[in-house]
């Protein structure tokens, strides 16, 4: 492995699935004069990324060449564009690794998540962030408060998500919430919907120490599901956490085809449910106690205009706190090895420290 120097830019590179390597790729220059350059300190491990490591793929996102991994970071601003205001060199900052077009129909109404010319780090054909260095528009960079750790600030990029995810199913003060997967964006939202004031929030997966997990983090309940139908699953799941007549919002943050059946069976009538998680392309799916039940259903991506704001402003506050979600950290050198105890389901949330950490 090359070795590393102070202004190192060591990047962990996937080549193809299962093969990645560390190159010594050259500095970034700023491209914009809106632009800064980070160094970055600690870098969260997303499913995507070991999806992609695995796989070589997310749906038509294809690695096709060589890429750099990892986009969920937080880093220390080294350089500045001319026309940069907000931000001087030596902030810390948290990173919002997708940069849109700014002009189109979906960014020109908020919606910028759906932007068709987005380039968001790790999706192919972009390099992500576990490099030593890492530029990005002033705007997309939010500059932690004295008291915010830069480990936490590697993490709103995953509260993010979970804030974008509650958004969508519109939870409102007094309501009863389920959560299809303990992982940590299912556990994130999970601390959002209670955030938003919801009563009763029940976390559902088949690891059990997940499940003690989320009891302390933030559930009021926990549920198991067993080897049985969706519906009996979610009768069950009704009849043990005391929702006799189904949850008001049900959030799937698994993309498991049995959690999305039981999500279904387990709303009341009139109720709302989001596909947080990706899991299959097609499965099957329970659409005539979706139409018989008025479910209204909605889809969730990234994160749009404010999630990466309200984020940081949970963990600010003390709202939210995402220190208790990191069960590990090691070296840059050691990212592979971090790598495959995520792929083995170990910890909650694992970060890498940038090469010049």
């Amino acid at each position: 492995m090359p070795a590393a120097t102070k202004d190192s830019n060591l990047s962990f590179v996937l080549n193809k699935p299962n093969e990645v390597t560390f190159e010594q790729r050259p500095k970034p220059t700023l491209q914009s004069p809106h632009d800064v350059l980070i160094a970055i300190n600690w870098t969260g491990i997303c499913g995507s990324d070991v999806h992609y490591w695995v796989n070589g793929r997310i749906g038509d996102f294809v690695v096709e060449k060589p890429m750099v991994l990892g986009h969920e970071s937080s880093g220390t601003v080294v350089e500045v564009g001319p026309a940069v205001k907000t931000l001087q060199v030596g902030d810390r900052v948290a990173i919002e690794p997708g940069t849109p077009c700014r002009h189109c129909e979906a960014c020109l109404s908020g919606h910028y998540n759906l932007c068709d010319e987005m380039k968001f780090a790790a999706t192919p054909p972009f390099d992500g962030t576990l490099a030593g260095f890492y530029t990005a528009p002033e705007d997309f960079c939010y500059k932690l408060p004295a008291h915010v750790s830069q480990q936490e600030g590697a993490l709103v990029e995953p509260l993010a998500v979970a804030v974008h995810i509650v958004r969508q199913a519109v939870i409102t003060p007094g309501q009863n919430v389920i959560v299809m997967g303990a992982g940590p964006v299912g556990l994130l939202c999970a601390a959002v919907a209670k955030g938003f004031g919801a009563a009763k929030v029940v976390s559902v997966d088949i690891v059990p120490a997940r499940l003690d997990f989320a009891k302390d983090f933030t559930a009021t309940h926990t549920f198991t599901p067993a080897r049985v139908s969706a519906v009996e699953n979610a009768a069950r799941l009704r009849d043990e956490c005391g929702l006799p007549n189904g949850a008001d919002v049900v959030i799937d943050a698994s993309g498991a085809e049995p959690s999305i059946q039981c999500s279904i069976h387990a709303l009341r009538r009139g109720g709302t449910y989001v596909q947080g998680g990706m899991g299959k392309p097609d499965i099957t799916f329970p659409i005539i106690a979706l139409c018989v039940n008025e479910i209204t259903m909605r889809g969730s991506f990234r994160y749009g205009s404010g999630d990466y704001k309200l984020a940081l402003r949970l963990i600010a506050s003390g709202q939210i706190d995402v220190k208790k979600l990191i069960t590990g950290t090691v070296t840059f050198e050691q990212a592979e090895e971090a790598f495959k105890e995520v792929k083995a389901g170990k910890g909650i949330k694992c970060l890498i420290a940038g090469p010049n950490e």
